[in-house]
């Protein structure tokens, strides 16, 4: 997943388990790395500043808000997803929602209704560009947040 280092993560382990007959009802915060096989009914998010992993299986399904630095999709999230480091969609991933990233890779199959909305290092500052009508004039740069 996601090139050089990728095996580490793929190799975090798995310290929170939620088996295929479990639903859970309720928002979970988490740090390391977390399987998903059951139901989540609440938002999933991981420790700020963390190299967290979320793996949600393909009998796996979340319904709310997923924020999450490593993301491993092969379920269905209803709710937006949010992986700012990277998030894979394997082919049976199902998001009904928006998807926030920074890397993403995605397989033949996967399905996403909703935007994919890629964020960069930079997009706290968001730079608009002032044209103007005289051709001799340069052109500007304005900085807003």
């Amino acid at each position: 997943m996601f090139g050089n280092g990728s095996k580490k993560r793929n190799s975090m382990k798995v310290e929170t388990l939620v088996g295929r007959n479990t639903e859970i009802q309720g928002d979970i915060h988490f740090s390391g790395g977390l399987h998903v096989d059951g139901v989540i009914r609440g938002n999933v998010s991981a420790e700020e500043g963390s190299s967290s992993v979320l793996r949600l299986s393909e009998h796996g399904r979340i319904e709310g808000e997923v924020r999450v630095p490593h993301i491993s999709l092969n379920g269905t999230v209803n709710g937006d997803v949010h992986a700012s480091q990277g998030v894979e969609l394997a082919s049976h991933a199902r998001v009904n929602g928006n998807v926030y990233y920074k890397l993403i890779e995605m397989a033949m199959g996967a399905e996403v209704n909703g935007n994919l909305v890629h964020e960069s290092d930079a997009r706290q500052s968001v730079s608009a560009v002032k044209v103007s009508s005289n051709p001799a004039a340069p052109t500007q740069l304005a900085e807003s947040s």
